[in-house]
């Protein structure tokens, strides 16, 4: 007998369920997954906070749109081993000297959490919490430069034309950037608003590598404001439950998909 899944493991195997018919149905999702009603909506509403889906009567609609973000507070508490794994992944490909631009991502926010406890760093930020992390948790031997901007309190990140056109002031190493979705089809990277994705576009202009941070659940998905194409990039660290054909699609549109 197989063992039971994880809460982790069940909602990620919904949401595939739920990204290939567009509809998932409660009652065959108790017979799926061999678990109560109950269960499955208390699953379905934790994936309808992370704007994942829609609940509807009687099941749920997968959101492939991205046009507005979960609050700051769901998505700090979401997919968070695996957010962690691909954080050291990313961690991993900064060497101890590099100027980094780190954004205010969830995802990014792990990273930032590693990398202050590293030394000879340069960190630039538009986040709010990232910056918050490196000033009291950091060991003291890396600058921090903290961009301003409007201030949005769904990401808790500085952005608009202002905080874009400060960005533009600096060069780095790389870029560590969480997204709202990674659409494998259209090769690109995106976010849901365009207030946001004009910071991220200068952040890319302003890195000589760029690392994109996703888990699984950004893949299959487009949002309202494209960032860049994968060309652009120079790699996807994700975790190992990013679909099956990642891999492929990323080279095939000029990028490297890294699983953590």
């Amino acid at each position: 007998m197989n063992a039971p899944l994880s809460g982790p493991q069940r909602q990620a195997r919904l949401l595939d369920q739920a990204r290939a018919q567009h509809f998932v149905d409660v009652q065959a999702l108790t017979e799926l997954f061999g678990v109560s009603v109950a269960t499955i909506r208390r699953d379905l509403a934790e994936l309808e906070t992370q704007g994942l889906l829609r609940r509807t009567h009687g099941g749920a609609l997968f959101v492939d749109q991205v046009t507005r973000d979960p609050a700051n507070r769901d998505r700090t508490v979401a997919n968070v081993e695996a957010k962690r794994r691909i954080a050291r992944a990313a961690a991993d490909l900064v060497v101890d000297g590099d100027t980094v631009i780190v954004d205010a991502g969830t995802t990014s926010l792990e990273v930032a959490r590693l990398l202050g406890a590293r030394s000879g760093l340069t960190i630039i930020t538009n986040g709010l919490d990232v910056s918050h992390e490196l000033a009291n948790n950091a060991t003291g031997s890396n600058r921090l430069f903290v961009i301003g901007g409007e201030f949005h309190d769904v990401n808790h990140s500085f952005a608009g034309p202002l905080a874009a056109e400060a960005m533009r002031r600096f060069n780095a190493d790389k870029a560590i950037l969480s997204v709202s979705s990674v659409d494998l089809d259209r090769g690109t990277i995106g976010l849901s608003s365009p207030q946001f994705a004009c910071v991220q576009q200068a952040m890319i202009e302003a890195a000589k590598a760029t690392i994109v941070v996703a888990d699984a659940s950004k893949f299959g998905r487009a949002s309202l404001s494209v960032v860049a194409r994968f060309s652009a990039l120079d790699c996807i660290v994700t975790d190992r439950d990013a679909p099956a054909e990642a891999d492929q699609k990323a080279v095939a549109h000029g990028s490297l998909l890294v699983r953590a």
